[in-house]
């Protein structure tokens, strides 16, 4: 059957293809493998439009006709999909050869057969169907997001530029319009959250689990660490990352000359009063410069940026209308990636394009399987590719900054945001947990639920007086907790992890970048700690072990100071 020539248009035209897999005839265990791979030959059609879909609508949330488009997918087509894919995981776990599956390469794909088994509920896919419709619904509140400042109107993204500014009263005026402007959409943002958890968590009670959270464990695959592990990754985060980023923010304050009132917009400007970092001046420049600084590691990271450069697969740029944040969007028909940000010109631009493109380097290293499970890796392994390569690429960034000082900013501001992004993700994940643990709650019981655990984990040196009501909310603008509950915390393990294969880079550029590679070649084809293992690392929430990265970090930090 030739699955290229399939045009996804409606249901009723993917539906035959699905049908002929469920009714094929499988002789021997050469059928069998051939049934798999067709199988994921045909999703990784479905799969691609449905991405476009997403891309699109989140490149322009104000286009009607996008937006028709990807919530004609998500209701019309995804439905169905789920119940046949149900039908075809039976189909391929039943089989006798099922077991011949050889380990070395199939132990995750036969545990996430089994898992999802266990996990489908036909009455939950009209839940599913309203989810994503809500979760849609958080990207076009935020898009519309702008503010008014010097005669312009401005994305909050374009107005953060101003937080770097050198005039404090001018980064008070805009910290006090960009937070105004997220306060408007309070209440319609924390409607919209308790719609998801009432769906979120009768998708868990259908499936007989106590709440979303243990659902969402399940669901995700992490079949190598525990509810109890994200806690004590809490707790040594709190220990060990918390009093280091207290230690960051009293050498800003006493660099700023600010002995008393240090707030929230004096966290970001540079500490030595000089300009914010502009490592490019615009699109073209920013690729073609990125492109020189991924070949000075290894040819092959260049390449794939090159590739995605010829196949317009890059869209960079703030502007109104777009989705806030950014993402590498895996398209696995054609095999070649997607990378969206809302780049501004600032330095932070920079580490978000290194970091997605070390996605799409791990995507073009895994698309040679034939089996998109093989290629599909867990986020604590696929953020470990990403994060890994913010920290290498920062020993090349004088393709961006050739005067040392800028060279030298540039890493400091880099190695602050490692450190002081660990409180912030425990916080977040630990926020989720409270959400779903008491599914049924006031939203003053969430601001506490918040309250309680952000206090715990932001650096008390950073005033908030006065600056409560929007303390309160600041969990809003992050989108995981309303598109992607539970999938953030993987980014403070890959984190850790990131930290280490920096360090054997440091000791051993090119072996480490070896391990590397292995490490991304290895797809979704072994156990996250073996994975790790691969890469030279360990897979450890400890709070000795993460006190021994910190402490490395902490050292490297103080070199960039001057």
């Amino acid at each position: 059957m030739n699955y290229q020539e399939i045009k996804v248009t409606t249901w009723e035209t993917l539906a035959p293809h699905f049908e002929e897999l469920l009714n094929r005839t499988i002789k021997d265990y050469n059928d069998y493998i051939q049934f798999i791979f067709d199988w994921n030959r045909l999703l990784s059609i479905v799969s691609e439009d449905g991405g476009w879909r997403y891309i699109q609508m989140t490149c322009q949330t104000n286009d009607e006709n996008y937006k028709q488009k990807y919530l004609q997918f998500v209701t019309e087509i995804e439905p169905h999909l789920q119940i046949i894919q149900n039908k075809i995981h039976q189909k391929t776990f039943e089989n006798p050869y099922f077991k011949a599956l050889p380990n070395d390469t199939f132990a995750v794909f036969k545990r996430n057969i089994q898992k999802d088994i266990e996990l489908f509920r036909e009455k939950n896919v009209p839940l599913f169907t309203k989810i994503q419709e809500l979760q849609q619904k958080y990207a076009e509140i935020t898009g519309q997001q702008s503010i008014e400042y010097e005669g312009q109107t401005q994305t909050l993204q374009q107005a953060s530029i101003y937080l770097k500014n050198t005039n404090r009263k001018i980064r008070e005026t805009v910290y006090h319009l960009i937070n105004e402007r997220r306060q408007q959409d309070e209440e319609k943002l924390n409607k919209l959250l308790d719609e998801l958890i009432a769906l979120r968590h009768q998708v868990a009670q259908n499936t007989g689990l106590e709440n979303f959270r243990d659902y969402m464990h399940k669901a995700l695959g992490r079949y190598d660490y525990s509810v109890d592990d994200c806690k004590q990754f809490h707790h040594s985060i709190e220990k060990t990352a918390v009093p280091v980023v207290e230690n960051i923010h009293h050498i800003r304050q006493k660099k700023l000359g600010l002995e008393k009132d240090y707030y929230s917009w004096d966290t970001q400007v540079d500490m030595y009063g000089l300009e914010p970092l502009k490592p490019f001046s615009s699109e073209e420049e920013f690729i073609n410069k990125s492109i020189t600084c991924f070949g000075q590691i290894d040819i092959f990271f260049a390449e794939c940026l090159e590739e995605m450069k010829h196949q317009k697969r890059l869209d960079l740029s703030s502007r109104i209308g777009k989705a806030p944040g950014g993402y590498q969007y895996p398209l696995y028909n054609s095999g070649v990636p997607f990378i969206f940000m809302n780049a501004v010109g600032l330095h932070r631009d920079l580490v978000t394009l290194m970091h997605e493109t070390g996605h799409a380097v791990h995507f073009f290293l895994n698309h040679h399987y034939p089996v998109l499970d093989f290629k599909s890796p867990p986020s604590e392994v696929a953020e470990l590719a990403s994060m890994s390569m913010e920290l290498i690429t920062m020993e090349h960034w004088d393709v961006f900054f050739k005067n040392k000082k800028d060279l030298m900013r540039s890493k400091q501001q880099q190695l602050e945001s490692v450190i002081d992004a660990l409180p912030w993700i425990a916080a977040i994940d630990k926020f989720q947990h409270l959400l779903y643990e008491n599914p049924i709650h006031t939203v003053n019981e969430r601001y506490e639920y918040w309250m309680n655990t952000i206090q715990k984990l932001v650096p008390k040196n950073i005033s908030h007086r006065g600056l409560e009501r929007f303390l309160k909310i600041k969990w809003q603008a992050q989108l995981h907790i309303y598109e992607v509950p539970f999938y953030y915390i993987e980014y403070g393990f890959a984190q850790l992890g990131a930290i280490a294969i920096w360090k054997n880079y440091k000791q051993d550029a090119k072996g480490s970048i070896e391990k590397y590679k292995a490490t991304l070649l290895s797809g979704n084809t072994k156990s996250i700690p073996e994975i790790y293992r691969t890469a030279g690392i360990q897979f450890d929430f400890s709070e000795q072990y993460i006190k021994n990265l910190i402490d490395f970090v902490w050292e490297e930090y103080e070199k960039c100071l001057f």
